[in-house]
């Protein structure tokens, strides 16, 4: 039985990835024990699941309707061992995240320890990355996103919402002083922050009350990644805007300093996605709950800057 539950996870895992090596590479098997595990499951079955060619391979029918069952099965062990593990407030296991350079560096690192005292017995694999990654594909069980979302297929638990500065070091504002309106910003010069997914780079986007409007703004250099954004912005390069959680004690010690305080960029959603399926692990349901936390306690950094 135990072999027979390993074949179908293997096999979830190829159908997922669409590839017997890639599915190999996330399960961290040998590429022929991945091969071998699904034709023996095929001989078992007597019934053929993938056709296969020399440059991919897709799901037959009858291999179409065996992943809805396996995926039913596999979902109810999880959930069995899952209730086990809850019964003793004690969850466990590996547990594979991937998250935004600034978040993991400014908000999850300072706060790791306490994520260990409570959890001592799960294991985490921290990916770091501003890219959004494809959880089945790569094998991640769980990634916090901030923005607005448009993947219908994966389930999103909202987390909070990370106010967001405009801000620059007090050396640059010294330097050229202090904007007090956003068309102040023609005189200026910002840090601009390019993504995949990113809105238009050279502006920065405003909002008081109802009234939203978005200012181009030069700049000398762009990024893709949040530190290396904070320490540009730190040694004087120009203006940047992100979350306040992410710089708040640079905020306090003032080697930061927000302006145009009243114009405000809009409040940027934080979710926690993972795979759509019947039940969460216990693992993911703590790893969540802990991150809420943080994200919680975020909206008072401004009360006390």
């Amino acid at each position: 039985m135990t072999d027979r539950i390993q074949a179908m996870q293997i096999f979830v895992r190829v159908a997922e990835a669409g590839s017997f090596i890639q599915a190999a590479q996330t399960l961290s098997l040998p590429a022929s024990t991945v091969t071998s595990s699904v034709k023996n499951l095929e001989k078992y079955l007597q019934v053929r699941l993938f056709n296969r060619t020399t440059r991919r391979i897709s799901l037959t029918p009858e291999g179409a309707q065996y992943l809805t069952q396996c995926r039913e099965i596999l979902a109810l062990i999880d959930h069995t061992e899952a209730s086990l593990r809850d019964s003793v407030k004690r969850p466990q296991g590996r547990l594979r995240i991937d998250m935004p350079g600034g978040i993991a560096h400014f908000i999850v690192m300072p706060n790791l320890k306490d994520f260990y005292t409570r959890y001592p017995d799960i294991y985490l694999m921290i990916g770091v990355n501003d890219r959004q990654v494809d959880l089945v594909q790569e094998g991640v069980d769980c990634v916090i996103r901030t923005g607005e979302l448009d993947d219908s297929t994966l389930v999103a638990r909202p987390l909070g919402r990370f106010r967001w500065v405009t801000c620059a070091s007090a050396e640059y504002l010294k330097e050229n002083g202090i904007p007090q309106t956003p068309q102040d910003l023609s005189h200026h010069r910002a840090i601009h922050y390019f993504s995949g997914f990113a809105r238009r780079m050279g502006e920065m986007h405003f909002a008081r009350d109802a009234e939203k409007i978005s200012i181009p703004v030069n700049g000398i250099a762009a990024v893709n990644e949040t530190g290396l954004y904070i320490k540009m912005c730190l040694a004087g390069f120009g203006l940047v805007q992100l979350a306040e959680n992410v710089v708040c004690e640079h905020l306090r010690d003032g080697r930061l300093v927000e302006v145009l305080a009243d114009w405000q960029p809009a409040a940027v959603p934080v979710h926690l996605l993972y795979p759509h399926q019947r039940f969460l692990s216990p693992a993911v349901r703590a790893f969540a709950d802990w991150m809420a936390g943080l994200v919680r306690d975020g909206d008072n950094y401004s009360s006390v800057l």
